[in-house]
């Protein structure tokens, strides 16, 4: 699930557009004395630099005007997906005698075509070629993060956390007049470095970064974004503790977000691994009796936690003999669903539970329960798993009738034996 940290429409823009803005990159005055200190990659079919050189005298005011339009034409190309088209115009800008500002925004737009049509190698090709021509352009922070951007997406994780850092040095070098603009970027990239370690599982890493980040208290981020991925982040890590609490606050400041089931399984996992079962248990029943008010609205994003982190603590609570706790989570459970492939299950482990508490009558009951159920499994509902579930549930209702019987006879049989004689065992 990546969901960028300014929302998944701010990553659109990212990926596909000018950032933050409408507009194109900032102007540039002329092709930068310094750009031999970065050398270009090949692009194969024009150097930048030289077509730059190259350019002629100013157009006049009729054929600028055609460059503008031809400039708008490749955009909506782009805007359309149309690769091969858009290319094809904006490669004819770099080609021709349109000025230097025309050629640098095409050659910006060149670079947005390759991504669009996944040719990334393509891409950081033809930015590392804007770069090496306009270095001291005030679009660089931007060109560098979209590297980053195409890096990771290449799976070149290193390469994409150094462009990363890149940005916010050369926001830094740059004298810059649009502060909030490329404040704004600075805190992208900061956010794009706590996502990469993230997306590569490195949660040691993530926490840090998205802890900085959530003290930071910038208005601009996604706090409630930041908020999940640093307690994501941390339930793989061993600081269990501190799952426990950041789960908690997000709770109370977030309690009508979309990812309040998950974090309410991780809250419960990690009260269970500090052994505070009942606190564990206290959570998933609010976790399971939140169906119906979230019945209307993402309910199969609460189904699934509510099926896992009941599943999980149930059976971690039965494993370690505390019944009772697990009957009451069991018993939640079953009310979830009513198709026989999930309650059927469920009913199998509250019996199960009712065995070990030595109810016999309510185990067998329930034993019944599913046995009725068998009907309802007809066609693609007749899985193996759940057949041999009604095989085992039959077993076991014959096994408590037989012990039953067996022990009021043996009742019966005390009465005129010897007081040394026993009743058979319960299993």
């Amino acid at each position: 699930m990546m969901r960028s940290i300014f929302g998944q429409a701010a990553l659109m823009l990212l990926l596909t557009g000018p950032l933050f803005a409408g507009d194109p990159p900032p102007p540039v005055s002329a092709a930068p004395s310094n750009a031999a200190a970065n050398p270009a990659p090949p692009m194969g079919r024009f150097q930048v630099s030289d077509v730059i050189r190259s350019t002629n005298a100013p157009p006049d005011a009729e054929r600028l005007k055609k460059y503008h339009l031809q400039l708008e034409l490749g955009r909506e190309q782009r805007s359309q997906r149309s690769i091969a088209l858009a290319t094809k115009t904006f490669t004819s800008l770099m080609e021709n005698d349109s000025p230097v500002e025309i050629k640098r925004q095409a050659l910006f737009e060149l670079a947005l075509v390759a991504q669009d049509g996944g040719q990334f190698v393509r891409a950081e090709q033809i930015f590392g070629q804007y770069l090496h021509t306009f270095p001291d352009d005030p679009s660089t922070p931007e060109v560098i993060l979209r590297q980053g951007l195409i890096y990771r997406q290449m799976g070149v994780s290193s390469l994409a956390i150094s462009k990363f850092y890149a940005v916010m040095s050369t926001a830094l070098k740059l004298k810059l007049e649009n502060v909030d603009y490329y404040r704004k970027i600075v805190l992208q990239a900061q956010t794009e470095i706590a996502d990469t370690y993230y997306q590569e599982g490195k949660y040691d890493q993530a926490t840090d970064f998205f802890d900085r980040l959530l003290r930071a208290s910038n208005p601009e981020l996604d706090q409630t974004q930041i908020h999940y991925k640093l307690i994501r982040s941390l339930s793989y890590t061993t600081n269990t503790a501190e799952t426990v609490a950041q789960s908690q606050t997000f709770l109370n400041l977030y309690p009508n977000a979309i990812e309040v089931p998950e974090v309410r399984f991780f809250l419960s996992s990690s009260l269970k691994k500090l052994g505070r079962n009942n606190d564990a248990m206290k959570q998933v029943l609010l976790l399971l009796q939140s169906q119906e008010d979230n019945a209307r609205k993402n309910s199969g994003v609460w189904s699934y936690w509510q099926q896992r982190a009941g599943n999980d603590i149930a059976n971690q609570l039965y494993k370690e003999g505390d019944y009772v706790n697990a009957l009451q989570i069991y018993t939640s459970l079953a009310d979830l669903d009513k198709s026989p492939s999930w309650q059927i299950p469920a009913w199998y482990q509250t019996a199960l539970v009712y065995e070990q508490l030595q109810q016999w009558p309510k185990a067998g009951g329930m034993y019944v329960k599913i046995l009725d159920r068998r009907k309802e499994l007809t066609g693609a509902a007749a899985t193996p798993s759940l057949l041999s579930l009604l095989d085992m549930a039959q077993w076991r209702k014959n096994y408590i009738d037989w012990m039953q019987k067996a022990k009021a006879s043996g009742q019966t049989f005390t009465l005129n034996q010897p007081t040394n004689s026993t009743v058979p065992d319960a299993p």
